[in-house]
């Protein structure tokens, strides 16, 4: 059992709904004292551990991670019950205290009882001061970031100030809509490991409007092992607003095939294998979209940087392509665009032709390969380094955005450059990482 049942009074045990969730380990990622965890089905809260510091509230894309009960500490949830769950459980109501007609008439059981609910009151007392000062807390613990600071301390849950409105959870779990495949593209080499699909999916009237940044989620048929329908798994759209076709009502994805699991061991990933097997003319269940913060900046000065790997390109790909369309209708003036994207080798690495064919104008692209024959592994932040002065300046400028997204091994890596670049051009990293991430500038979206 995850918490400590001795301490008596209540407790506001925070839960997470396991009906909405499309497990994208944002909370997780973004919980500060590790009180998030999850299995192959469900992500429950340690009551033990949770704070209550909210920080994993405003990421959450379906707002499953907001939901909380007032109990007594004895009935907390243990955390192996809330991994069986496929809903909340209804609310507990509190036991109340007994009145008693002569006080001196009290029995001890009574007084204990009396005892607890002062405990209790003092408890939610507490608990709304802990809320009240989180933002306090959360920005001293910025002045002291280390250089490997975890995304939860420098990203953004801010859009930038200029980023158009996105809609969001427009079609939930419980009513999903029906996308139709219109394509199905394998973009890496045939034969290397990486089996990387982009699948453009089409709503035909149905409303479904998104941004670049935002995602969706796609629910796989059939059952799991437990004998319950498969929960949706999100995917970053990798197209740009008006559609992977221009004036089309369609969105793409870019899907890589899950074939082994973070230990290495074989695993046929159920929703990876489903999508990269749709054939033309199969339809999904489709729910979303998701996503209000990783978005990008409209006004034609921004300027972007974008960091990633492998699939993390998705979104990359979308504010891109969507720059290029407005530049070629000449409604885009002045910012630059700027890429840092790495993969094992060039054979596995996403759109890698398309890529090469843009304008070296109009995106500054920067590749970076950890696997390539016969050269020295490279990584993002190795080129990050070897372009600090270009991206010192970026950083210097109120106009820059910085996109990070793709695996989560990588988050040190790239703040540890951004921290390294800020100091070589003599800028102080906490104050100036506090104000991108307060300013909507700085976001970062791994898994």
């Amino acid at each position: 059992m995850d918490m400590a049942v001795a301490q008596p009074g209540v407790i506001k045990q925070h839960l997470i709904d396991p009906e909405i969730c499309i497990r994208c380990n944002t909370c997780e990622a973004t919980c500060p004292v590790g009180a998030i965890t999850h299995d192959d089905r469900n992500y429950v809260v340690k009551a033990d551990v949770c704070n209550l510091c909210m920080a994993c509230v405003p990421p959450c894309p379906t707002g499953a991670i907001d939901n909380w009960r007032t109990m007594l500490r004895v009935e907390a949830y243990p955390i192996e019950e809330q991994l069986l769950w496929d809903e909340l459980p209804p609310e507990k109501p509190l036991p109340e205290l007994p009145a008693a007609t002569d006080a001196d008439q009290i029995t001890a059981a009574q007084a204990a009882t009396a005892a607890d609910a002062a405990d209790a009151l003092s408890v939610l007392a507490d608990d709304a001061a802990v809320a009240a000062a989180a933002p306090t807390a959360a920005s001293a613990a910025s002045a002291s970031i280390e250089p490997i600071a975890p995304a939860l301390s420098l990203g953004s849950t801010l859009p930038p100030w200029s980023a158009a409105h996105a809609y969001t959870n427009l079609y939930g779990p419980k009513s999903p809509t029906t996308a139709t495949v219109v394509g199905n593209y394998r973009v890496t080499d045939p034969g290397c490991e990486s089996d990387t699909h982009h699948v453009v999916l089409d709503f035909g009237t149905l409303p479904f409007p998104v941004l670049e940044g935002q995602s969706i989620g796609i629910v796989p048929p059939g059952l799991d092992s437990r004998g319950k329908p498969h929960v949706a798994r999100q995917y970053s759209i990798a197209s740009p607003r008006n559609g992977e076709r221009p004036g089309y009502n369609n969105v793409s994805l870019t899907v890589k095939r899950v074939t082994h699991d973070h230990q290495g061991k074989p695993v046929a990933g159920v929703c990876s294998n489903y999508v990269c097997d749709l054939k033309v003319g199969d339809t999904v269940q489709v729910i979303g979209p998701f996503g209000a913060s990783f978005l990008m900046p409209n006004h034609p000065r921004s300027n972007v940087v974008m960091i990633c790997t492998g699939t993390g390109s998705a979104p990359m790909r979308a504010m891109t392509e969507w720059r290029r369309r407005l530049r070629k209708s000449g409604k885009f003036d002045g910012g630059k665009l700027m890429l840092f994207f790495g993969a094992r080798t060039q054979q596995e690495l996403p759109y890698f032709g398309p890529l090469m064919n843009l304008p070296r104008d109009f995106i500054d692209v920067n590749l970076a390969f950890s696997r390539a024959p016969d050269a020295p592994r490279r990584y993002v932040q190795d080129r990050m380094r070897e372009r600090a002065a270009d991206l010192a300046e970026l950083l210097a400028s109120d106009e820059t955005y910085f996109y990070v997204c793709g695996l989560k091994s990588m988050e040190e890596g790239v703040v540890a450059a951004l921290r390294e670049v800020a100091t070589g051009a003599g800028m102080q990293w906490e104050p100036l990482a506090a104000r991108l991430k307060r300013e909507g500038r700085l976001h970062l979206e791994t898994y």
